[in-house]
């Protein structure tokens, strides 16, 4: 007699969860294959027209746009919205990558590529794969959170080396004096390791960075991953 196996309700959720997974990895290599090179742009959704965060993205994203960069966020309000706005101003095109969540995100109405992930591990891997380069504005622990995971890839060598670029020299002077004054000092991190970011308050510094980078490396800058 055969042995039969009684599977639970938990190993059937399980295995749809899969089919999800690899829809959504599909769904998100189809519609961003074509999207390089291409910008990703973090800050905080908390951000409003007036605010350094939200006014120098909007100055990043048009300046990016301008030099035929494609600007990729995770496509809700503030920091996200302001990228893509500039970008949308100079003709550029934008692309937002929205995460379902309890507290339903807002899309910005300047997506001209809108995709919705219900994972964020999968939304996380198009936010890097297609991108030329990173640029972190003022934010929250979403933005912080994918500093470290970025530069955590760099380190480790699972991702070739690209600008990763933090803006606002008196937002991010703390954590940046924590990384030199702890985690360096108590062997923690190399110093060779405070070199995989650079620190700008400059839009115009920004994309001059990003498009020298590009042209230094062709066609290999167009995925780090």
């Amino acid at each position: 007699m055969p042995q039969i196996y009684e599977i639970n309700q938990l190993e059937k959720e399980d295995s749809w969860r899969m089919f999800r997974i690899i829809g959504e990895f599909v769904e998100g290599f189809d519609a961003l294959s074509r999207i390089t090179p291409a910008v990703t742009v973090f800050g905080s959704a908390r951000a409003r027209p007036g605010e350094f965060a939200y006014d120098t993205a909007e100055a990043i994203g048009h300046e990016a746009a301008k030099a035929n960069f494609t600007i990729v966020t995770g496509g809700g309000p503030g920091v996200m919205e302001a990228a893509c706005k500039g970008a949308v101003r100079a003709g550029g095109k934008t692309v937002g990558l929205n995460i379902a969540l309890p507290a339903e995100q807002r899309p910005n109405p300047y997506n001209t590529i809108s995709l919705r992930f219900h994972y964020f591990f999968v939304r996380k891997v198009m936010l890097v794969k297609y991108a030329t380069a990173f640029v972190l504005l003022p934010g929250g622990f979403g933005t912080v959170d994918e500093m470290f995971e970025t530069l955590t890839l760099i380190q480790t060598h699972k991702i070739r080396p690209f600008p990763v670029i933090l803006v606002g020299r008196r937002y991010w002077r703390g954590l940046l004096e924590w990384l030199r004054e702890q985690a360096l000092a108590d062997g923690y991190i190399s110093p060779d390791d405070l070199d995989f970011f650079t620190i700008t308050d400059s839009p115009t510094e920004v994309v001059e960075r990003i498009s020298e980078f590009y042209r230094g490396q062709g066609e290999d800058a167009s995925s780090p991953v």
